[in-house]
């Protein structure tokens, strides 16, 4: 197998020539199959190698760092002074007076009573900042994971016809959508969410806002009689349906107000320093129509409120939980979807803000975080919770440096549930809708939707697979469709990897693509390839086709077509030929089998160490890969035949 290192001549077709040292190739060490298991496994499973920091420690330190991995709480509460108190109270008393508006709003999206909306605003943020490792997160209710629970339980159960039993099965869905994602985290699972790309998120988030933008028509109009049908059509021809139900006082109180808060976001978007309008405007909106609406009556002229509100802490409600039934699976399926939805938005959240900051967020720890305070939620008349963006966004702005700003903002809500019910009974339910609208709004990314189509064709008709999807079928079915392209596009790539046909830049001894480097050159009697993917049973076959069809159309273009000696090596370079299966070996069998009938010799050139191990194992007789057909690089390949042709040719003549 190993050739000596000797100095070659290759003479290039510029007459030049190059003195080249040839370089032996030799077989990767030696690695029993559980090594190479456990390996795999390990970059699988513990990509981040969480276990380092326990090496070379004492007994006691490692205890230590353990109960600080699983609890990040005691990693930085012992630091934890006055100084970062009083960022941390600011941030959390800011994220609340958003919260409370956008809690009761979600809650209503989410066909659930008001309160449970401030019951998940408060238990939830309580178990994140124990387990939770963002110190950005602001952790509640979010409109999208809202939209699909309501939107698939209220496909089976009416939320008004029976809603002791919706109510229920949201809770046990909520509970599912926790276990779902803490297995994830715990089994080291959460490279399943990365199937859900860029694209397919920014087009799904798009089309959700719209679909969660055209719901609140119902409450911006002043429609009673509404259409619980979530697409585009059945939206719109409800809302001109109805057209006699407009109250063109509510639809003015609505507009006014969500011009008001556009505008603050805009002008928090200008400013990051004016966070705290945005922040607060939600809450003013509240105050300002629960005042108008008191003051005139406005109940009593067609203005819809939110009515009476329940007061206390959360009561338990794991004697709620449905786990039998005929509704078991609908609350699972419900789980799953909301569980996926609401994990991506956290993970992303953690990470853009912990990307800003320069500190790490472990992802696994992440979703073992969110899906533990799901599953206490569950049991405490929460629904799905995550990290919402436009909260963590305003957590960060207004200064937090720790997962303390999540504890000020529980107990401001709880202050908020014991004490301030009574304030919220009057409150209109337009106001909740444009607080819903424009919270949303911020999710339609046309500037990322751009830089895809400028980035990626086919990753724009994934998005807008996603988006329309979305719109005018489901939000499941939207998701799940733009999931099935997005592996279709994977499968592509799988099944039909690139072949480049490469050529040596003059003067060099560089082997570039001949397409992308106008200035290479072929090499006469040389067909160099470089397969740019893994080798398996799903691209095999295509791989011996397509190789033979690059023989075809070299000898078509040959003015010596008819000679036999006119193509003498095919060199195969494989250094992005990361690993191979059986069919990958059989493939090299026959194609140098085919090679040989044509009377070309076949070369390989740079493989790595599990592609030649295979390769090896299957060369027991010792007639398949031969030392003088494997070379270190392209260079050493041509410069070495090269001289093999010079001399045989001399004595020839």
């Amino acid at each position: 197998m190993e050739s000596n290192p000797s100095t070659m001549q290759e003479q290039s077709p510029s007459c030049l020539e190059i003195t080249m040292e040839v370089h032996s190739v030799v077989p990767p060490p030696h690695k029993s199959t559980i090594q190479k298991l456990k390996t795999r496994l390990k970059e699988t499973l513990f990509p981040d190698d969480p276990f380092r920091q326990f090496k070379g420690q004492p007994t006691k330190k490692k205890w230590v760092l353990a109960a600080q991995y699983i609890f990040p709480i005691l990693h930085w509460g012992p630091n934890y002074n006055l100084k970062l108190f009083k960022s941390d109270i600011v941030s959390g008393v800011t994220i609340a007076s958003l919260a409370i508006p956008q809690g009761i709003s979600y809650a209503k999206l989410a066909s659930l009573p008001p309160i449970v909306g401030l019951y998940s605003s408060f238990v939830p943020p309580l178990v994140y900042a124990v387990l939770g490792s963002s110190r950005d997160i602001a952790v509640g209710p979010v409109s999208i994971a809202s939209l699909i629970l309501g939107s698939m339980l209220t496909q089976q159960v009416s939320p008004t016809g029976d809603p002791l039993l919706f109510l229920q099965l949201a809770f046990t869905a909520t509970f599912f959508a926790g276990l779902f994602q803490a297995s994830l985290g715990f089994l080291r699972l959460g490279f399943i969410i990365d199937f859900l790309s860029k694209a397919t998120l920014i087009g799904f988030m798009a089309g959700a806002a719209i679909i969660v933008s055209l719901q609140q028509l119902k409450s911006l109009l002043g429609i009673t009689h509404f259409t619980k049908k979530m697409g585009f059509i059945p939206v719109m021809t409800s809302v001109f349906h109805n057209s006699q139900e407009w109250s063109w006082q509510t639809i003015l109180m609505g507009f006014s107000f969500l011009v008001f808060l556009l505008v603050a976001r805009h002008v928090s978007m200008r400013r990051p320093k004016l966070f705290w309008v945005s922040a607060a405007a939600p809450l003013v909106c509240v105050i300002l129509s629960t005042f108008l609406v008191f003051a005139f009556k406005a109940q009593h002229h067609g203005f819809s409120v939110i009515g009476k509100l329940q007061e206390g802490l959360n009561p338990p409600s794991w004697n709620m939980l449905q786990f039998h039934g005929g509704h078991l699976g609908l609350s699972m399926k419900t789980g799953l979807v909301t569980g996926i939805i609401s994990l991506t938005e956290g993970i992303a959240v953690g990470r853009t803000f912990a990307s800003l900051m320069n500190y790490k967020v472990d992802g696994n720890k992440e979703m073992m975080a969110i899906g533990l305070m799901n599953i206490v939620g569950s049991s405490t008349s929460c629904y799905v919770t995550t990290g919402a963006f436009s909260r963590s966004a305003v957590n960060h702005n207004a200064g937090a440096k720790t997962a303390a700003s999540n504890i000020v903002m529980s107990i401001t809500v709880m202050v908020t549930i014991l004490f301030l019910m009574p304030l919220f009974q009057y409150t209109p339910n337009v106001v909740l809708g444009a607080i819903i609208v424009s919270a949303v709004v911020g999710l339609i990314g046309i500037p990322a939707a751009y830089h895809v189509w400028k980035m990626d064709k086919f990753d724009f008709v994934v998005m807008l697979c996603a988006f329309f999807g979305v719109i005018f079928i489901s939000v499941q079915h939207g998701l799940a469709i733009a999931v099935a392209v997005s592996i279709f596009k994977i499968l592509m790539q799988i099944t039909r990897p690139k072949t480049v046909l490469l050529g040596k830049i003059p003067g060099t001894d560089i082997y570039r693509d001949l397409h992308h480097y106008k200035e290479s050159v072929k090499i006469p009697g040389f067909l160099i390839l470089s397969i740019e993917a893994p080798i398996n049973f799903a691209n095999s076959t295509y791989l011996n086709e397509r190789v033979l069809r690059w023989i075809e159309e070299y000898e078509a273009e040959d003015p010596k077509m008819h000679s036999n000696s006119s193509l003498r090596f095919v060199i195969l370079e494989m250094s992005t030929v990361s690993t191979i299966d059986t069919s990958g070996v059989s493939f090299f069998k026959e194609l140098k089998q085919t090679m040989e009938n044509k009377g070309v010799e076949l070369v390989l050139v740079n493989l790595v160490g599990e592609v030649m191990e295979k390769l090896q194992r299957s060369n027991e007789a010792g007639d398949f890969m031969k030392p003088d057909c494997l070379f270190l690089t392209v260079g050493e390949a041509v410069a070495t035949l090269s001289a093999t042709i010079k001399s045989q040719s001399s004595n020839d003549v």
